[in-house]
C-alpha cells in the first residue's frame, strides 16, 4: 500500500510526538461518525490541549478548517498546521509548552 504526501507528514509528526512519552495524542476519525475539519492530529501536553494539521508541499488549510482553528485558539489551546519543510515547528511548539 503507497503512503500519499500528507500521510508520510503525519507519520513523521507522529514519530515527533512519540519521543515524549508524556505527551497525550490521538488522530480523530473524520466521516460518518467523527467531525469534519477537525485537526489530524489532538493532544494535550503538560495541561495544555495542542492540535496539528498535516499538509503536504503547498497544500492550504479548508475554510472548516480554518473554523476549527480559529475555534481551538479562541478556547485557548495551540494549533499549528505543517508540512514536510517545516516538522520543527512541532518541536518548537512542544518546547514552548515546557514553560
Amino acid at each position: 500500500m503507497t503512503s500519499t504526501p500528507e500521510k508520510k507528514v503525519k507519520l513523521k509528526v507522529r514519530a515527533i510526538l512519540d519521543w515524549d512519552k508524556d505527551i497525550y495524542y490521538f488522530t480523530p476519525m473524520t466521516g460518518g461518525y467523527g467531525r469534519s475539519g477537525v485537526p489530524d492530529i489532538v493532544g494535550c501536553h503538560k495541561g495544555r490541549f495542542f492540535a496539528i494539521e498535516c499538509k503536504a508541499g503547498k497544500g492550504t488549510t479548508t475554510a472548516l478548517q480554518d473554523k476549527n482553528i480559529k475555534e481551538i485558539e479562541k478556547a485557548g489551546g495551540r494549533v499549528i498546521v505543517v508540512n514536510e519543510n517545516n516538522l520543527e515547528e512541532v518541536r518548537l511548539m512542544l518546547s514552548e509548552m515546557n514553560g
